[in-house]
């Protein structure tokens, strides 16, 4: 089988190709990379006026089964991530049980593979059950097929037990995912320390408990020579510290979401429960300084921290609520429309967060277009403007604040392994 993409405007930040060309797709690999490519015997999908680069790739995902199937399932994630032009997701272990064993492993591998065709990467946890208590069998989940380890939603607070997992997960190869909340300081508070909490008469949760955590994690990564990767980072301070012991040579990376350059606190006054996230969303002055840290590097990879919650439990009261939001068909749109149409960011620098570099963090190949390579494709019109409308979310969750928002980018095929499985 054979599939020809004529003249779209490639972008690849890995290999720092660009223009308008053809791909040649043939039995499920990329064949061919060129300007012109006659083929009479492939189907052509006519890319003129489209973006196509690598699949998207999304290291940070709920994807909810096992055991909270009326929030997600791999079936309907995997839809979602199709949809908003993921190629490949990585999902938590949060689950429940919770994925700390070669089985569970396997069980979300299997699920995988009778879903839509989206690539799913497991995340094993770091401790048993979650409890911070006892380190998982690190190798035995890598043979299963985990691509990295991390208690994400409940932060390993016991400092020896992490240092042992950078070290255990060094040996393997594989990266700590750290969510990095001091768990005495932010309990189960509903929004961000400061003005907002002040006006709403309710404990906050404070940023410093975020900055503490990434010390910690930036210093025992310098110590034992592991790769640390800090979840969802949310405040400045936050990124001038993995600035700083990145330029030390430190094995540290960071990703960050769309709501955390986009949003602030005050969101909480017009929209309640839908803009309790976790961590809180910020201030001004914090959305600033995740803006630099895109724009010079500070901030490796851009992922949605895709957490949907039924509407019941988003219709409770704020500090009922769980904290979470959707994110899978939504964030391709918001980063073009609030980094590349604003001119903060290039398509290549935007694309390179949301492909190569959550790939190489994960050490997957995954993220690139490669001769010889999965063809694993994205085709999107960065001008096409739309109303973002939660109805018609292939996710079972409607749980986002950018309900109503006009954007720009829209995905028209998503391809894997040579197939679309999403056309708009």
């Amino acid at each position: 089988m054979k599939t020809l993409i004529r003249q779209g405007r490639l972008v690849d930040p890995a290999a720092g190709i660009g223009g308008v060309m053809d791909i040649l797709i043939e039995n499920g690999k990329i064949a061919v990379i060129g300007s012109t490519i006659l083929d009479q015997e492939a189907e052509i999908i006519d890319a003129r006026g489209l973006t196509v680069c690598a699949g998207l790739v999304d290291m940070h995902v709920h994807l909810r089964e096992p055991g909270f199937e009326y929030k997600e399932t791999i079936e309907t994630g995997t839809r979602a991530a199709a949809a908003g032009g993921f190629t490949t997701v990585a999902c938590m272990p949060n689950t429940r049980p919770v994925t700390d064993s070669p089985e569970q492993v396997a069980y979300i591998l299997e699920k995988a593979k009778q879903s839509c065709g989206v690539r799913v990467a497991p995340i094993g946890a770091v401790t048993v059950g979650q409890k911070g208590q006892e380190l998982t069998d690190f190798e035995a989940l890598k043979a299963a097929g985990a691509v990295a380890f991390s208690d994400d939603g409940v932060p390993v607070q016991n400092a020896n037990l992490l240092r042992d997992a950078l070290i255990l997960a060094n040996r393997q190869g594989r990266t700590v995912l750290s969510h990095c909340e001091d768990a005495d300081m932010v309990k189960n508070y509903a929004v961000n320390e400061g003005r907002i909490s002040r006006q709403l008469r309710l404990p906050g949760r404070p940023a410093i408990a975020e900055e503490l955590q990434v010390t910690r994690e930036a210093m025992l990564a310098e110590e034992t020579g592991g790769a640390v990767h800090i979840c969802h980072i949310s405040t400045a301070k936050s990124v001038n510290i993995v600035r700083r012991y990145k330029r030390r040579g430190v094995h540290i990376t960071c990703e960050t979401c769309p709501q955390y350059f986009t949003l602030t606190e005050d969101e909480v006054l017009r929209q309640g429960s839908l803009a309790r996230i976790n961590p809180p969303l910020r201030t001004p002055a914090d959305v600033e300084g995740i803006l630099q840290g895109l724009q010079d590097g500070t901030i490796d990879a851009i992922a949605t921290d895709h957490a949907p919650h039924s509407a019941e439990e988003k219709g409770r009261s704020l500090t009922e609520a769980p904290s979470g939001m959707v994110g899978l068909e939504t964030v391709l749109a918001i980063c073009l429309t609030e980094l590349y149409h604003t001119g903060l960011m290039t398509m290549s620098d935007i694309l390179r967060k949301l492909t190569v570099e959550p790939a190489d963090i994960l050490r997957i190949p995954a993220g690139r277009l490669a001769l010889g390579g999965e063809a694993d494709l994205v085709l999107f019109d960065p001008n096409e403007e739309f109303t973002i409308e939660p109805e018609r979310f292939a996710s079972k969750g409607r749980n986002t604040p950018f309900a109503g928002r006009k954007v720009k980018g829209k995905v028209k095929y998503t391809i894997v392994g040579g197939n679309v499985i999403y056309q708009d």
